[in-house]
């Protein structure tokens, strides 16, 4: 089951077009990726996710349902641009919010403290959101996003503001939320975030859907089948007799020897090692190279750009 499936949404603002046919689906329980530089077309997707502008075509799909005005209220939404109200004070602003997404005053009070004990904020209560630091801000905003246990997570740039030890406690509370259920939207242009948490991405580029799937799944179908072997020797070895090895790139590496080898498509990793045993017995470490999610995105997006 999907909790969010966008069909051939399209929109367009005068004689720009921010999205084009663009379709994802966003499965039950995981963390999808919503990717793509900037002025992709993202923010305008999640907008229209949020029900807070329609799209010109398409249609939205909500737990398999088409979306509905009410729907709005199991969703939790964090954007990048923060909108706490300065002269308010935390707690007031905190309830406030709670109670727009159907919470009564007695429930938003019990889950908020047991978040600002989580948290150690106790004593931000009574302060005004202006004389927090703009981490302290995220903190309470990312607060009052989940506090009504939304059924989709919408998480734009969520690290942004945040010091390794706090953009740690937000990783991991995202992942607890995973596994209690939720469904999430990651905007972000950190892969290495995207790679630690998302189990599915979209990439979108020019308004366009580029690619979509498993993370995992397209890192395999995007690399170039190539191995690194380190091994001890002073002389690089000669695969010329080996019809798995299509190129090696042989250097000396640390007082052994580094080869990086490329197979054909259809050759597995595994008869690669068993081909190199033959050779040699003095393997330090053999192991696949993939390509990370940053290269990925700056080769999709820059063959795009031509």
């Amino acid at each position: 089951m999907n909790v969010i499936e966008c069909k051939g949404i399209v929109k367009q603002f005068g004689n720009f077009r921010a999205l084009d046919d663009v379709s994802i689906a966003v499965p039950e329980g995981k963390i999808f990726g919503l990717l793509g530089p900037n002025g992709a077309g993202k923010t305008t997707l999640i907008r229209i996710i949020n029900q807070i502008t329609i799209p010109d075509a398409g249609q939205v799909y909500f737990g398999g349902n088409e979306a509905q005005p009410d729907d709005v209220y199991k969703i939790g939404y964090l954007p990048e641009e923060r909108g706490l109200y300065k002269k308010m004070k935390v707690g007031e602003q905190a309830m406030y919010l709670a109670r727009l997404k159907g919470m009564t005053s007695a429930q938003a009070e019990k889950e908020l403290k047991k978040w600002f004990v989580k948290f150690s904020i106790q004593s931000w209560w009574g302060k005004k959101v202006e004389e927090l630091s703009k981490g302290m801000a995220q903190k309470v905003q990312f607060i009052t996003t989940v506090l009504h246990q939304p059924k989709l997570l919408i998480l734009d740039e969520p690290f942004s503001g945040f010091d390794p030890v706090n953009a740690q406690l937000i990783r991991d509370e995202i992942l607890a939320l995973k596994e209690k259920g939720t469904s999430i939207i990651l905007s972000t242009h950190n892969m290495e975030s995207v790679e630690a948490l998302c189990d599915e991405i979209a990439l979108i580029n020019k308004s366009k859907l580029i690619v979509t799937g498993g993370v995992d799944q397209i890192r395999h179908e995007h690399g170039q089948n190539q191995v690194e072997l380190i091994y001890r020797g002073t002389e690089a070895l000669n695969f010329a007799e080996s019809h798995l090895v299509k190129n090696v790139y042989d250097e000396e590496h640390k007082g052994n020897r580094r080869a990086i080898i490329e197979m054909d498509r259809d050759v597995k990793s595994g008869a690669v090692l068993s081909d190199i045993l033959k050779y040699t017995q003095d393997v330090i470490s053999f192991r696949e190279l993939i390509p990370s999610m940053n290269d990925i995105f700056i080769k999709l997006v820059s063959g795009e750009a031509k």
